[in-house]
């Protein structure tokens, strides 16, 4: 068991390894559409990349019909088993609309034997959601 502080320190030289093996910009909250994010998430159980839209309802609820009609192309061209749920809760209860792509193993951010598999699995599949959001951005902005 780690305390707050080992803890804190392994996932910061996480996300500087991930920085300093996978150098680039990545869009993440600079969509330039109010409440809509790249994320990634990497704990002690599960590692995912997540497009979230946090705005207010009606704000979601537009986007979120535009990101239904591209979804047979975001998951035939881009990420074949990205998951759509409209109604997604947050672990402080916030509701939000979110499409993600959990990496189907079991990883830990504590355990660095698994850090290269999940930097690997962001990099490629953060790209591949930044590529789809790159060229459908115009039909996405409200």
């Amino acid at each position: 068991m780690y305390s707050k502080e080992e803890s804190r320190q392994i996932k910061q030289l996480f996300w500087t390894s991930f920085g300093k093996s996978f150098p680039r910009k990545w869009t993440l909250y600079n969509t330039k559409i109010k409440g809509f994010s790249f994320k990634f998430h990497f704990d002690n159980k599960t590692a995912l990349i997540a497009l979230d839209l946090e705005d207010d309802l009606e704000n979601r609820i537009t986007i979120w019909e535009k990101l239904e009609s591209l979804k047979s192309i975001l998951l035939n061209e881009y990420l074949p088993d990205a998951i759509f749920e409209e109604e997604y809760f947050l672990e402080n209860g916030k509701e939000i609309s979110r499409i993600y792509l959990p990496l189907e193993k079991k990883v830990s951010i504590h355990n660095k034997n698994t850090w290269q598999e999940v930097m690997v699995f962001f990099n490629e599949n953060m790209h591949q959601f930044e590529a789809f959001f790159e060229e459908y951005q115009d039909i996405l902005k409200v």
